[in-house]
């Protein structure tokens, strides 16, 4: 049954202590650490009495009342920043080559059906995508309260119902954007068997897509056209993001642009996963 493999899943990822730091505590720690940096460095900086440093003082956004609320709402954006998608890679691919790299394959593939033991890890991998992104937002609360702290701020907190439906409609948009960056690495990981595989190949790729709208500049191509919008996810999520924050920048995004990126987002998250299956039910394990 699909739910033994998602418990078998669970339980093997809950007691790889190593994958769950890497994957979802090193990043947040990396972030703290920026964090505080820039604050100091800032505080620094600001330490003077002189009209000059009185001017940067008033320009920068240190001071006034702190709305964790509203930060919150500004960070549901960044949920699948870069730095969260590069250190999850690790857990995806623990998760989709561990098999083929212990030859453990062969030890479970007797207890399930093939179909079952691939989503599985899929669901277990949204799992650790949901953590991950917890731990963000986490990091984000702390950060505000030592950035009130280090600037003498006052905090307060103001959401409304619509900031906190735009927060979860983001959220959801975010982890459809996790699941589907490392969903290459899935199916490179059946394809090749190899670890490193499904550890670089969407990094790769991720970081070639980045150069996309100059690429597509270049080749006369509209950037926000239909070939540009499924050909770059990352470019299709911003999008949508823009569309559900709303205001003036939700105004300019060209019409028809919801459905190209939903399609985009749709499409490099089932192919690879329907490739990965199919590819997957066809193959011997006799080795693994």
């Amino acid at each position: 049954m699909l739910v033994d493999a998602i418990r078998a899943e669970g339980f093997r990822l809950l007691r790889n202590r190593v994958v769950l730091f890497w994957s979802v505590v090193f990043p947040q720690l990396l972030l703290l650490a920026g964090a505080l940096l820039a604050f100091f460095m800032t505080k620094a900086q600001l330490g003077g009495n002189d009209e000059a440093n009185a001017e940067m003082e008033a320009a920068m956004p240190s001071t006034g009342v702190l709305d964790v609320g509203q930060s919150l709402v500004g960070a549901g954006g960044d949920l699948a920043n870069p730095l969260i998608l590069a250190f999850i890679l690790i857990g995806a691919a623990i998760l989709y080559a561990g098999d083929y790299r212990w030859e453990t394959w062969r030890l479970v593939t007797a207890r399930n059906t093939r179909v079952n033991l691939m989503l599985g890890k899929v669901i277990v991998f949204a799992g650790l995508a949901v953590a991950a992104m917890l731990a963000f937002v986490v990091t984000g609360i702390v950060t505000d309260f030592i950035q009130a702290a280090v600037f003498s701020r006052p905090l307060g907190f103001t959401m409304s119902a619509t900031d906190l439906g735009h927060l979860l409609f983001m959220a959801v948009l975010a982890l459809v954007r996790l699941v589907q960056f490392v969903m290459i690495g899935l199916l490179a990981a059946a394809v090749t068997r190899s670890l490193l595989a499904a550890l670089f190949v969407p990094l790769v790729l991720g970081v070639g897509q980045s150069f996309g709208p100059l690429l597509m500049a270049q080749a006369g191509l509209d950037p926000d056209g239909w070939i540009a919008i499924l050909s770059m996810p990352a470019r299709a999520l911003g999008y949508l993001n823009t569309l559900i924050t709303g205001g003036v920048p939700a105004s300019v995004v060209p019409d028809g642009m919801a459905a190209k990126a939903s399609i985009s987002l749709a499409m490099w998250t089932l192919l690879p996963l329907l490739g990965a299956l199919a590819w997957f039910r066809r193959q011997d394990l006799s080795k693994e």
